[in-house]
Formats: C-alpha cells, structure tokens, sequence
C-alpha cells in the first residue's frame, strides 16, 4: 500500500508513468496499473513544457544554496526575492537578470519545498491545518481526567471543527476526520500536520505515513504535508484555533460521560464560526 501511495502521489504532481517507474525503480507496466486502478488525483497530469535558457542559469544553485541555509534561520530572517536579487547585483559580477525572473524563480522553488513543510502565507480555499489540543473534562463520576481534541481548521476562511478523544493516534485522526468531512460535506484538497502527530512522521528528508492513515488519505484523495521539526508557527491558524477552542468551549470544565455521543450531540458546540 505504501507503493501504491507513493504512484498516486507523484501521479497527482503531473508525473507519468515512465519518469514515476524511473524514480521509484518500478516496472512502467506495473506503475501503469495501479495508476489506472482508481481515480484519486483531481485533474489529469500537468505535461512539463521544456526549459529555455535564461540569463539566471548561471546563478541558480546560489540562489538555491541559499534558500537551503534559510531553512535553519528564523521566519522573519529569512530571504526575500528582492534581497536576493540585491545580493546577486552587488557580489556576482556579469549578473543582469531582471527582478520579475528571479521572483517567479524563487517562487517556483518555494512551490517544489510546498509540500515538505515549509511556511506559505498565501492559503487557498479547500487548504486545511490538523493540531491536537488537550483539556480536563468531569466524567459521569465527576472526577476530573483530561482529553485531547483533534481540531481542523482552514485558514482562507478561518473556520474551524473540532473532536473529542481519549488519545491522538492514528485511528483517532481517522475518525476525527471522517466526521468532519461528512459533517461539511466535503474533503479539503491539502492538509498540514505536525511532525508529532500519530499520522506520520518526518525522518530527515523522508516521511513515514502510518499504514492506517495512508489507506484512508488515498481512499479521500488529499495531499498531505507535514511541519519542519520545531516549526509550529507552519500551521499558526491551526495552533490558535486550539487556543480558542479550550478557552470558549471548554470553560467551565464540561462533563463527558461518553465521547461518542458528546462529539455527535455537541457537534455544534464544536463548530467554531468562521468570523471572529
């Protein structure tokens, strides 16, 4: 299953069957077969338009050296389009590319490192954040004990939905989003986890999907990212959302006598509003 996961994802970037046998090492005629079984990518593969030369060819692997060392810098520390085009004017002699080159340049590097966790600032509709949080509540003995909550949110509108769980593993965000995306009606396009959650986890530059999880996110056909290591502000809507939630829904401290039936008879209690 894990294979096949791997086809549909690079399916989903535009990748055909010969260059997804070639990356992965597979026989063409298998990657063939399981990239027709089912229908999980949204639109048909992107065709790569062939390069030209461009006067920032020579200064590429600078600019990407750069970006690189920025990933171990501060957000706010970090380079900006028009700074690098400022330093390769003022330190590489012959430079004499044009401002609008570099940028889509860089923004095409930041698309590629998209979906290895680094920060965007733009979200688009259907993008969503996945973060547990945790809370007391009273059992039916009236004895305190404490829950997490799996909250989802989406950032270009800011709403928000959240669950209630004994622990936050794998099975437990299954279920946390099998209901909220029969509870919208829908499944978003992409969501951004964090590098501790159940799901997965990030090992250097490779991450390891949970078998579980992997089935249920090629059944639904979402995209999956997940945070750099220490880097909660990647998914900074989702990280407040926790906040808000235990703060206005969970004060004063709520009885739960079973889970189940809290999420499914308070579900509206637990759908924050997109406004606020």
């Amino acid at each position: 299953m894990t294979r096949i996961g791997m086809i549909k994802d690079l399916q989903d970037k535009g990748l055909g069957p010969v260059a997804i046998s070639e990356r992965l090492g597979l026989d063409r005629k298998t990657v063939s077969k399981y990239m027709a079984m089912e229908r999980f990518e949204e639109g048909a593969p992107k065709r790569s338009s062939p390069q030209n030369s461009s006067k920032l060819d020579a200064f590429k692997p600078m600019i990407r050296e750069w970006l690189e060392e920025d990933r171990k810098n501060r957000y706010k520390q970090r380079h900006t389009a028009k700074r690098i085009h400022v330093r390769l004017q003022e330190e590489c002699a012959g430079y004499d590319a044009s401002y609008p080159l570099v940028q889509r340049y860089v923004k095409s590097l930041r698309e590629e490192h998209y979906e290895e966790g680094t920060q965007e600032l733009v979200w688009h509709p259907g993008e969503a954040q996945a973060d547990f949080g945790e809370a007391d509540f009273y059992d039916g003995n009236g004895e305190k004990r404490m829950y997490k909550y799996l909250c989802l949110t989406f950032p270009y509108s800011n709403a928000g939905y959240a669950q209630l769980f004994g622990g936050e593993t794998a099975e437990c965000v299954v279920q946390g989003l099998k209901d909220i995306f029969h509870r919208i009606g829908g499944v978003p396009r992409r969501i951004v986890f964090d590098n501790a959650t159940g799901v997965g986890r990030r090992m250097g530059e490779q991450v390891r999907l949970a078998e579980f999880f992997l089935r249920f996110k090629s059944h639904y056909g979402f995209q999956v990212t997940f945070c750099n290591p220490e880097a909660g502000y990647e998914k900074g809507n989702v990280e407040n959302k926790v906040g808000y939630v235990r703060r206005n829904m969970f004060v004063p401290v709520p009885t739960v006598v079973d889970v189940c039936v809290f999420n499914r008879i308070d579900t509206r209690q637990l759908d924050i509003a997109p406004a606020f």
